[in-house]
């Protein structure tokens, strides 16, 4: 399938980021997709081979071996997407969820101790934000850390957390209550707890829907002590910083959602070309072309959200600005993801609901997309806050 349609226009160094990013997809990825989703498999050497092609070092500070900008992350994560959802979400958490928040609010020690690492992607990090009963509402957040003697002892749960239980998972950043504001609320501060920590426990992984080579556990605390040296930025600030990190996220999974699409538009367009009924190609019918057709509208239009929007982060747009467009390319690329897989299995027809064809792995990793990063329904608080409106 040509990608030869009019999209946003990248530089000729995207271009050919893109191509690399593709051709190691293909080699590395591919083959093997079906067998990590059937067998459960996190795939660590794969995960290694794409920390080597510096892919964990995208959008990160040079000094500590990142590169290249955030349009180019977007791209990896979109190439990736387009073979391996899984995959995809690794990397698109590895850096938005994982580096980033030491990237931005670290000190200079805490960056010098983890970054290095994390970048080369010999190592991964993971971030626990989201409890049994508090994800976006940070007033519900049940996890404490209380600063004794210089150190601070966690108790809680984090719930959903990526890339942490990996066999090379280092640390994890954890939002928790470390006291009560002047206003009455509860205090909220972000640590670093690194998982060999005594009495961190990664519970067994989950049985999920999709993302099945994606590593996802629930994380328990109990009397964790780490310096206080382990604070990440400022006390009181820490689901300020998860809010502040979450706009770029919110547009990389629609990079990853962007590659399920064009992944479902070019299973769908190949098929119809060579799946025939009554003597001729089922692409001949224009029930099904017409399908084929919105699947290549849907790609197109993804297409220019995600990579209008990462421009505006790489030349330094307006933080309100941002949000807003990042808040439109999650809420698109998301929910046009899930229609696209929809569409991809009925072309495929009683096919696409065999595992055996990709469209059914695609079908199951979809759902997800609209929920991580924040939901839909969040997703449209944003943009009509965005127009002024005083939804609650």
């Amino acid at each position: 399938m040509s990608d030869s349609a009019p999209g946003y226009a990248l530089s000729d160094e995207h271009n050919d980021f893109r191509a690399m990013v593709a051709d190691f997809a293909a080699a590395e990825i591919a083959p093997y997709a079906e067998q990590w989703d059937r067998e459960h498999t996190f795939p660590l050497d794969a995960v290694k081979k794409m920390g080597a092609i510096g892919l964990f070092g995208l959008h990160a500070p040079e000094e500590y071996g990142g590169a290249g900008d955030f349009t180019s992350l977007c791209v990896a994560i979109e190439e990736i997407g387009r073979v391996d959802q899984s995959l995809g979400i690794t990397l698109e958490a590895g850096v938005g969820l994982g580096i980033n928040p030491i990237a931005s609010f670290g000190t200079p020690a805490q960056k010098e101790e983890w970054l290095p690492n994390l970048i080369a992607g010999r190592a991964l990090a993971g971030f626990g934000l989201t409890e049994p009963e508090a994800g976006s509402d940070a007033g519900a957040t049940r996890t404490r850390a209380d600063l004794v003697d210089g150190e601070w002892v966690v108790n809680g749960a984090k719930q959903f957390i990526t890339n942490s239980g990996t066999d090379i998972t280092s640390v994890v950043t954890v939002t928790a209550r470390t006291g009560v504001r002047e206003d009455g609320k509860p205090e909220i501060s972000s640590l670093l707890l690194p998982t060999d920590s005594e009495g961190l426990t990664v519970e067994p992984p989950y049985r999920k829907l999709g993302w099945h080579a994606s590593d996802t556990h629930p994380l328990t605390f109990t009397h964790v002590r780490v310096p206080e040296a382990n604070l990440l930025g400022e006390r009181g600030k820490g689901f300020a910083q998860f809010l502040a990190i979450l706009d770029d996220g919110r547009v990389a999974i629609a990079a990853l959602a962007l590659g399920c699409i064009r992944a479902c538009r070019d299973l769908a367009a190949a098929y119809a070309l060579e799946r025939t009924t009554f003597g001729v190609p089922i692409g001949r019918k224009q029930g099904v072309a017409f399908q084929i057709a919105d699947l290549d509208v849907m790609a197109h239009t993804a297409d220019l959200l995600v990579y209008s929007a990462a421009a505006l982060r790489d030349r330094g747009g307006s933080p309100a600005e941002f949000r807003r467009a990042a808040a439109i390319a999650k809420l698109y690329c998301t929910e046009a993801a899930v229609t696209a897989t929809r569409t991809a299995t009925q072309v495929f027809g009683g096919y696409g609901f065999m595992e055996e064809y990709p469209v059914a792995r695609f079908y199951r990793d979809a759902k997800v997309l609209e929920i991580g990063e924040g939901t839909s329904e969040v997703q449209r608080m944003v943009i009509a806050r965005g127009l002024g409106l005083p939804v609650e």
